[in-house]
């Protein structure tokens, strides 16, 4: 496609760019090679920055397994109506000097990822918070320096938000997830996975405070027992999935309740699980009848 454009470079670039190259070509050619295409010429250049400072989609992951801190800035410095930004392939290096500008001039942002990137401070969650008014996915896994003041605020400014990842954001509480969910009611899919201070008054709040829940991932959160389960049954009719490997304290009893309403699961009923155990140990499964 590039050896195309660039061996009928004056016909193309005779098309009116904001119109037609902007909107209906470019956004067809793969970042990476939009960027070596801007090397040709002049013309490409600037057609090229033309199309970035419009660009809707920022995935840092098509440009390769490392995008170099001043590509980034370079790349993005002149965009202001980015909607998603997608920076999981720039966890090695990005801070807050890096992403808090690209936030601040970018205020119709849907969708963050920066799940991994570990260099970050709480500095960035409130810049996000305060910049990103329609913001309704974000995803901030592994990013331990989420605290209960930054995860405060983004409740309070982003009551839109539907899809939120806390993936080991160890330092939250149940007090924190409380208050974000009471303020944003409107999530549909929430993980609180790997995080062993939630227990169940997050869950519970989380069942009463969020009716149109489908999604929620409790992996590894060891606090969380039976009751609140039941409690998620009762009071979220649309939920679709639920994740509560290596939750210890719960048990069957209140997951059947959910699993009769054919809730995906992670965990297998008991009989089920004994029959894969059984094989896993001798090799073979015998006859069971599983409708007795």
């Amino acid at each position: 496609l590039m050896m195309s454009l660039t061996s009928s470079r004056g016909c193309l670039l005779d098309l009116p760019w904001e119109d037609i190259l902007v909107p209906h070509i470019l956004c067809h050619v793969p970042l990476q090679q939009l960027l070596r295409l801007q090397r040709v010429s002049k013309s490409f250049q600037s057609l090229i920055q033309l199309y970035l400072a419009n660009m809707r989609c920022f995935d840092s992951s098509q440009i390769g397994a490392a995008i170099p801190r001043a590509a980034f800035v370079s790349l993005l410095k002149d965009n202001e109506v980015l909607q998603q930004l997608a920076l999981q392939n720039c966890c090695e290096w990005l801070t807050d000097r890096e992403l808090l500008p690209v936030i601040g001039q970018n205020q119709q942002l849907q969708q963050i990822q920066l799940q991994g990137c570990a260099q970050l401070s709480r500095h960035a969650l409130v810049a996000i918070s305060l910049s990103c008014p329609q913001l309704r996915c974000l995803s901030l896994a592994h990013c331990e320096w989420v605290d209960s003041l930054s995860l405060r605020s983004l409740a309070d400014h982003c009551k839109a938000l539907q899809a939120l990842d806390l993936t080991a954001c160890r330092k939250l509480k149940d007090e924190a997830i409380c208050y974000l969910v009471q303020k944003c009611s409107r999530l549909k899919s929430l993980s609180l996975a790997v995080n062993a201070n939630v227990g169940d008054g997050a869950v519970e709040e989380i069942a009463k405070c969020c009716p149109e829940l489908e999604h929620l991932d409790l992996t590894g959160c060891l606090r969380v027992k039976n009751d609140s389960i039941r409690v998620l049954a009762e009071y979220c009719p649309k939920l679709r999935s639920l994740k509560v490997k290596h939750c210890h304290n719960v048990a069957e009893s209140s997951l059947s309740i959910l699993r009769s309403r054919g809730v995906q699961l992670d965990v297998e009923p008991p009989l089920q699980r004994a029959l894969v155990l059984l094989q896993d140990v001798v090799g073979f499964a015998p006859f069971i009848n599983l409708q007795i």
